[in-house]
């Protein structure tokens, strides 16, 4: 399976999930308990992968699978630097609005390309690095609304701690995605045993999560469990499905790709959502929204595109052709001597 057919995948998938998820309320409130869609999203996750690792066992040779507990005790932190990082989002809307933060979110992209070249040794050129830049532009020009609005005064207004924390937030979403992608490739392990190890922390630390909203709430609406599918309907299913596959994508980009194709996956995705919304909800397009498209994707052909397309380079001569053309010069200039 080529890399971009996923990566195209992936793209389709995250623009849908924003629409499925709006879909899904009713009267613009959910009428199921929300945090209970990742914790089915991982749940579908690991059954997945475990039915792919079973089909692997079932052929020779056996998929190589390390159980050493040096290896497996790498795998919940992932899950803990997601989990610092979305108490990290709550605390930043209380200091920012929703527009600024979707804004400062762009940051991920250029921490991202920091970040994969600190810890991952991933050496880009200058040509690449010009397009990681025009990608966070981009995206962000599409999000900023017109100067007119009072939300354009608001970008500049919010408390440092707001800015602070909206850094921090995208360098924890940057380092989880890095540290998952060095899991992935740090051996030769199968990509089913790696996704088990990964769903089931991620299982038990949603679990954790909705056990604590109960506390929280002191059980006024019973045990979670008991309550779980309240409220759904096929839209629900559908947006969990989703989840659960972006993520399998991701998982598959991290293995045989890297962090660089899935930000621009999810960031293409982003636009995608913009004009599919412009005939679902009435989201009336602007011209920043097409500059930038446009943008964006003049970065996605500067970072993919082969080097030689995108620079004119100067026309070689080769040695020996170079010679023979001293040779003809010299044997004209004695001809007319």
């Amino acid at each position: 399976m080529q890399w971009y057919f996923v990566a195209v995948l992936l793209t389709v998938l995250t623009s849908s999930q924003g629409i499925l998820t709006t879909l899904s309320q009713s009267n613009g409130k959910y009428k199921y308990d929300y945090a209970t869609v990742p914790f089915l999203a991982e749940v579908f996750k690991l059954a997945v992968s475990s039915f792919f690792l079973w089909r692997e066992c079932k052929k020779s040779p056996l998929p190589k699978m390390t159980t050493e507990w040096r290896t497996v005790i790498f795998y919940p932190i992932p899950s803990i630097i997601y989990l610092i990082h979305n108490n990290v989002q709550f605390a930043t809307l209380t200091y920012v609005d929703t527009s600024t933060y979707q804004i400062m979110g762009n940051l991920k992209i250029v921490t991202t390309g920091i970040l994969f070249r600190l810890f991952l040794g991933r050496k880009l050129s200058n040509l690449q690095w010009m397009a990681i830049v025009l990608l966070a532009v981009g995206t962000t020009t599409s999000q900023v609304r017109g100067c007119g609005e009072a939300s354009c005064d608001s970008l500049f207004s919010a408390p440092i701690q707001g800015y602070m924390l909206g850094v921090l937030s995208a360098c924890l979403s940057a380092l989880a995605g890095i540290y998952t992608e060095f899991l992935m490739k740090k051996n030769n392990d199968s990509l089913y045993w790696q996704n088990i190890q990964l769903y089931t922390f991620g299982t038990i630390f949603n679990m954790a999560r909705l056990a604590l909203d109960d506390f929280r709430g002191g059980f006024e609406n019973g045990p979670w469990w008991q309550r779980i599918f309240n409220g759904y309907t096929i839209t629900t299913w559908m947006v969990v499905l989703n989840l659960g596959s972006t993520g399998l994508l991701v998982s598959w980009l991290m293995k045989h790709a890297d962090n660089i194709v899935k930000v621009y996956s999810t960031s293409m995705a982003m636009l995608l959502t913009m004009i599919i919304s412009i005939f679902l909800f009435n989201f009336k397009p602007t011209l920043q929204l097409f500059l930038g498209i446009i943008i964006c994707m003049m970065s996605l052909h500067m970072y993919f595109a082969p080097s030689n397309m995108l620079v004119d380079m100067p026309v070689t001569v080769k040695p020996d052709e170079e010679r023979e053309k001293l040779i003809e010069v010299s044997v004209d200039r004695r001809a007319h001597s």
